[in-house]
């Protein structure tokens, strides 16, 4: 058993994240099973520690259990069998008793243990997961209405802000330069502490990318062609934004003479989704008010993942920016799809508590066609939800029969839809 009370922080994520800290506390001693998601090195473990540090200057040391599955000295309670042994053995009758099971997919019919676990009237329970099978249809089922799950991002743009400032000692960089380097760089918290340092950047997320193909898509999903996986990756990348389907993408690469299979690149794009590293999207028909079940987007996690894999010749601001929206509605808690009227689309259906925004993203439209082309889908929407204009114009706020226009870098920054 470990006390956190007196162990340091990352220092990179403690301060920044305190939003998804006081989401987490916010839950404590309620009866559901909080579980936290995200991309590798997204700050989980470090969020993980905060609230146990905050939960441990209200409990006791031996009311508290923490153990972290990618730490080798715990190795040995991988088997669920003994990591159950192991958590009942430790709790305290007549007091609350708080687990945190940190990279939990580690342990194999883990759910077994926390459904066990869960009975207890007496047991607050927190997990980790770089893997969306932790969560599959299965797991799921058993702990049906048991749980809640918080998917950790990298930082949003103002962590970003604040993390850059804070390493440079000043506060007078403008927007754009920050938003140039915030996609440049990406969010991934330990970068905190090598800005401008380019080549170690590079090596830094080289070597998370390559822990998360190895480990989480290799051993996990049994994907051993990795050069495949690696063209899947760019060509998701280079077509954020697009409507794309695994027949699609196969059919590219088949025409430039690279062998494969619809069902091959459909199991590539689920383990890329499955560890985070991108996030599917569906379109929704507003006239048939149905879900879609061909054609969908893919978002990446981070921008720097995709300066790392593509470079300058990567740079679609257009799209970019259209995957920074994406992640900052994912991180304010909208559920999101791609809206379809006649044969238009309309880039985000954003929901949140029963009501309805939808959302266009452009980089400009300062040329009357772009912004007729763009105002068109939003148009044609005839209810009566909120319609919003995102776009890199740093101009006044203005309407378009009753479409808000604002600028992407206020909304970034915190501005309401």
């Amino acid at each position: 058993m470990i006390d956190f009370r007196d162990t340091p922080l990352y220092k990179e994520d403690s301060y920044f994240r305190k939003e998804y800290v006081e989401k987490l506390l916010s839950w404590q001693d309620q009866h559901v099973i909080k579980v936290i998601t995200g991309v590798r090195r997204s700050g989980k473990s470090v969020i993980l520690k905060e609230v146990c540090k905050e939960i441990s200057k209200s409990a006791s040391e031996n009311q508290i259990s923490f153990f972290n599955f990618e730490m080798l000295e715990n190795e040995d309670i991988t088997d669920y069998h003994k990591l159950h042994s192991v958590l009942k053995e430790h709790i305290q009758e007549g007091k609350m008793n708080y687990i945190f099971l940190d990279e939990i997919q580690l342990v194999e019919k883990f759910e077994k243990v926390v459904d066990s676990l869960f009975i207890l009237p007496n047991v607050d329970i927190y997990l980790t997961g770089s893997n969306a099978s932790m969560l599959s249809s299965e797991i799921a089922t058993l702990l049906s209405g048991r749980y809640i799950e918080i998917n950790i991002l990298p930082f949003s743009f103002i962590e970003f802000q604040a993390a850059y400032k804070e390493k440079f000692f000043q506060d007078s960089f403008d927007l754009p330069t920050l938003y140039t380097k915030y996609i440049t760089f990406g969010g991934f918290p330990y970068l905190h502490n090598i800005y401008e340092k380019n080549d170690a950047i590079r090596e830094y997320i080289a070597g998370l990318y390559s822990t998360i193909v190895l480990k989480d898509i290799q051993q996990r999903k049994k994907i051993a062609d990795t050069i495949l996986l690696e063209k899947i990756v760019k060509f998701a990348l280079v077509h954020t934004g697009n409507l794309l389907s695994p027949k699609k993408i196969c059919d590219t690469f088949v025409s430039n003479g690279r062998k494969t299979s619809s069902a091959t690149i459909d199991n590539c794009l689920s383990a890329l989704c499955e560890t985070y590293l991108f996030y599917k999207l569906n379109r929704y028909d507003i006239r048939g008010k149905e879900t879609l079940k061909t054609l969908e987007k893919y978002y990446a996690v981070d921008m720097g993942l995709r300066f790392f894999m593509l470079g300058a010749r990567g740079g679609d601001e257009g799209h970019i920016l259209e995957n920074i929206v994406f992640l900052e509605l994912l991180r304010r808690g909208y559920e999101l799809s791609v809206g379809k009227i006649d044969d238009m689309e309309i880039d985000f259906i954003a929901q949140k508590e029963g009501a309805l925004n939808y959302i266009q993203v452009s980089l400009s439209v300062r040329d009357e066609a772009t912004l007729k082309r763009e105002l068109r889908p939003l148009l044609a929407v005839k209810d009566n939800f909120p319609k919003t204009l995102i776009t890199l114009d740093n101009a006044p706020l203005i309407y378009h029969d009753g479409i808000k226009q604002i600028y992407a870098l206020d909304f970034l920054n915190g501005e309401s839809l």
